[in-house]
């Protein structure tokens, strides 16, 4: 079986599993995961997430806009004096 038809097959919740794994370092019976096993977890997760999400769903999307651009928030702060007596 080639790796992007076993990507296709993985279940959300095998998704899930190995996202968590890599985010935590240790599999679900607490296990640590080896640097192989990171590599691997790492190359499975981003292999899914481009073939079954969405962009947005993504780990590490970021919007098009900075926040700090947005029209809510303040372009100038203005600066107070505090004196500490």
């Amino acid at each position: 079986m080639e790796y992007k038809q076993v990507i296709s097959q993985l279940t959300p919740e095998i998704y899930l599993s190995l996202k968590t794994a890599l985010e935590i370092g240790k599999w679900p019976d607490g296990r640590v995961l080896s640097e192989a096993q990171k590599n691997s977890c790492m190359e499975a997760v981003l292999s899914y997430q481009s073939m079954k999400l969405d962009t947005k769903q993504h780990s590490g999307y970021m919007p098009d806009q900075c926040a700090s651009k947005s029209s809510s928030v303040p372009a100038v702060t203005e600066e107070k004096i505090i004196k500490i007596h």
